[in-house]
């Protein structure tokens, strides 16, 4: 038995739904370059305010997941951190 012309289109609409759930977000430092490198030299330790963003108040990382950067950059992000943490520019505890 051959589905019927509405549950055809029902289901091709489940599948653009699905499918826009599974696409990946591209990471926010990489985002609109042609090269990762020319995003990941954007982060600077010395640069709190852009930094702050990543830390929750408590002072605490956030996730890649929850701040949407890939994991190299996560990786630097986090290096970036501790560095400015080291340098009093950023507390260790909120």
């Amino acid at each position: 038995m051959a589905p019927n012309g509405p549950t055809r289109q029902k289901a091709k609409d489940k599948k653009k739904r699905l499918k826009k759930l599974t696409e990946k977000a591209q990471c926010r430092w990489c985002k609109g370059l042609k090269t990762c490198e020319e995003g990941l030299a954007r982060i600077d330790w010395k640069n709190v305010d852009q930094l702050q963003r990543f830390v929750t108040p408590q002072g605490k990382l956030f996730s890649r997941k929850r701040s949407g950067n890939c994991s190299r950059s996560q990786s630097l992000v986090k290096a970036a951190v501790k560095y400015a943490r080291q340098m009093s520019l950023m507390p260790y505890v909120g």
